[in-house]
């Protein structure tokens, strides 16, 4: 077995080294904050836009804004990242986010929420991919499925806490919401800065048995395999992001045409948060230890099916019950996903790779939440099977995609020029 082997193999049953531990502790501190602003103003938004007078396109409109705004943003972000670095365009994202939830208290025709949450798409799209970036470069492969499963735990947490003090509040208190999230966004900053000392002290902190990527190598998968490593997880994004625009246009209305009410609605995103948050860990661990490809591609498969009988649920109850698991299974997805997405990615490109993910996931997004609103007019079962469709069909490529790439960390063999 050669040194690579090795260290794949000891270090990925371990815990993370105290120097990644400061790390990814303060990135998952930014990222709560700011996802618990976020989330709290989120299952609320498409009813506060009909109240200022928006139908149900105009909804669809204002949700799609939010990911078309980070898809334009977010190639663009990671690739200013990998040339001024990663804090820069972190901190840049959550003040344009702060920026765009203190508009929302100007009193305007529902048309130009449309822009402000088009400010907040752009601003979190950066946040994001600077923040998978940072956690990419700084985080040896053997360890970088429980790195990001804590990131995106830590995500889904504050994504599972919001809804809750939002739903509390009202829509008659959005005011105070949008307020809520922009100070979210701005105080986020001070993990930031705390991440980046972290970043900077792990090269000379890590045990000597665990070695950080060189900059300026190659990734150890020879290159067809690297890209497919690369492609497969593009497609994954493109799935997550079709049934997510669904949810974020659909969801809400789909709740409430069966009779919930506000808090009920927000209930809903909080148990489908918390499960994905609790397991995110776990699915971190199972990624940096099992074959990633096929959790990943069974994760989607889960999703999809879900998605698909949504419409035909008849009871709220039974509807916030199916989020649970959905969400439990789901969880697996995204940890496997970004370990392959890594691994077959150069060290000085991890930004153009997350900012890639990020755009596929969210031009998904965007085109499906544009979408969904009309097709919910038409008939409330039509965006959900749309969209499962669509999934199944895509997860078909991801698993072409990824059958030749190694599963486990570590077993591919080491190149020669990946290791000077």
């Amino acid at each position: 077995m050669d040194a690579s082997s090795e260290l794949a193999a000891g270090a990925s049953s371990g815990p993370l080294p105290p120097a990644l531990r400061g790390l990814v502790r303060s990135l998952s501190l930014a990222v709560v904050l700011q996802w618990a602003g976020a989330g709290a103003i989120l299952p609320l938004l498409p009813l506060y836009v009909k109240a200022h007078g928006g139908s149900d396109s105009v909804v669809g409109a204002v949700m799609a804004a939010y990911f078309a705004a980070a898809f334009v943003f977010e190639y663009g972000a990671g690739r200013v990242s990998d040339r001024l670095g990663r804090v820069p365009v972190l901190v840049g994202g959550l003040v344009v986010y702060a920026a765009g939830s203190f508009l929302f208290l100007i009193p305007a025709p529902a048309l130009l929420d449309v822009v402000f949450r088009a400010l907040q798409g752009a601003g979190a799209g950066g946040a994001t991919v600077a923040a998978l970036a940072m956690l990419a470069h700084a985080v040896p492969l053997s360890y970088r499925g429980r790195a990001s499963g804590r990131v995106y735990a830590a995500q889904l947490g504050g994504l599972g806490v919001g809804p809750v003090l939002g739903s509390v509040a009202g829509v008659g208190a959005m005011h105070l919401l949008f307020v809520a999230a922009g100070a979210a966004s701005v105080v986020a900053v001070v993990p930031v800065l705390s991440a980046a000392r972290a970043a900077a002290r792990v090269a000379t902190s890590l045990p000597e048995d665990v070695e950080l990527p060189a900059t300026g190598g190659t990734p150890a998968l020879a290159p067809s395999t690297a890209a497919r490593a690369v492609r497969g997880a593009l497609l994954a994004s493109a799935v997550i992001g079709v049934s997510s625009g669904v949810y974020e246009s659909c969801w809400t209305l789909l709740m409430t045409r069966l009779g919930a009410v506000s808090w009920e609605v927000g209930l809903s995103w909080t148990l489908f948060a918390l499960p994905f948050a609790v397991m995110s860990r776990p699915a971190g661990w199972l990624a940096d230890r099992f074959d990633r490809r096929w959790f990943g591609v069974a994760a989607l498969v889960w999703t999809a099916g879900f998605c698909a009988g949504y419409p035909f649920v008849k009871g709220v109850v039974l509807l916030m019950v199916l989020g649970i698991w959905e969400s439990a299974g789901f969880a697996l997805a995204l940890p496997a996903t970004q370990s392959l997405l890594g691994e077959g990615t150069t060290p000085e490109r991890h930004g153009h790779a997350q900012g890639l993910f990020a755009a596929s996931q969210t031009g998904a997004t965007a085109l499906s939440a544009a979408a969904a609103g009309g097709l919910f007019a038409a008939a409330p079962w039509l965006p959900f099977d749309t969209a499962a469709a669509l999934s199944f069909l895509i997860i078909g490529m991801v698993a072409l995609s990824w059958r030749a790439v190694p599963g486990r960390v570590g077993t591919a063999p080491v190149r020669a020029d990946a290791a000077t």
